[in-house]
């Protein structure tokens, strides 16, 4: 894991230091390298084809902010909001988001790699056609989310619920969901068979699954 991805605190990142406090707009294509927006109210603004490099977001909201095609790298984000926001077609790596609440997002078309989700809420968040390489969700509820078409791989998921996710046409590939702390699933039963699940997560699944396939139980 990166710096990023393992720093519980603030001042554990190894570029926290060279952190300056950033009370400007948000600029198109604007370079945010080490920038610290702390506690940051943003309302609209755009921030599209931005870079944000070894930059950090803490106890700050954004609300239909633009952030399309930018670029996160050793992000490190706390307390924050998010919402009604675009991160379509963003690319993220070696960064985390702890704390964190997403809603109404669109994020189609992104790429995600090496990010950890830790004690989140992501509620309607569109991540259709995106790509998933080693995303860990820790301890966060999935609400509505839309993984139509995306492709996961090595994604798990400990401690989080799933409430009414889509996974229609996505490809899972070493995708683990042993560790969730529940599965509901609006669409995409058919897409777990690139997925591990326990034995108990089976039993839970086995009548939708049974539904998907087309399968009829009966006793008699």
């Amino acid at each position: 894991m990166t710096a990023a991805e393992e720093a519980d605190e603030l001042a554990d990142l190894p570029y926290a230091d060279l952190l300056r406090r950033h009370d400007g707009p948000l600029e198109i294509e604007g370079d945010y390298d080490t920038a610290h927006f702390d506690r940051r109210v943003v309302e609209d603004g755009s921030a599209r084809g931005a870079r944000f490099l070894e930059a950090a977001i803490t106890d700050s909201t954004f609300t239909g902010t633009d952030f399309r095609r930018a670029r996160f790298n050793d992000l490190w984000a706390s307390g924050s909001r998010f919402t009604g926001c675009s991160l379509a077609e963003t690319n993220w790596l070696d960064s985390r988001l702890t704390g964190c609440s997403l809603a109404g997002i669109e994020a189609f078309g992104s790429v995600l790699r090496r990010v950890v989700f830790r004690h989140c809420k992501i509620d309607s968040v569109n991540l259709r056609d995106a790509a998933l390489h080693e995303v860990v969700f820790e301890d966060c509820v999935l609400r509505e989310v839309d993984f139509g078409q995306a492709r996961l791989t090595g994604v798990t998921f400990p401690g989080s619920r799933l409430e009414r996710v889509r996974l229609g046409r996505a490809t899972l590939t070493k995708v683990d969901l042993r560790g969730a702390a529940g599965i509901d699933l609006a669409d995409g039963y058919d897409a777990l068979r690139g997925a591990t699940i326990g034995s108990a997560q089976l039993l839970d699944l086995a009548p939708a699954l049974a539904q998907t396939l087309g399968i009829t139980v009966k006793d008699r």
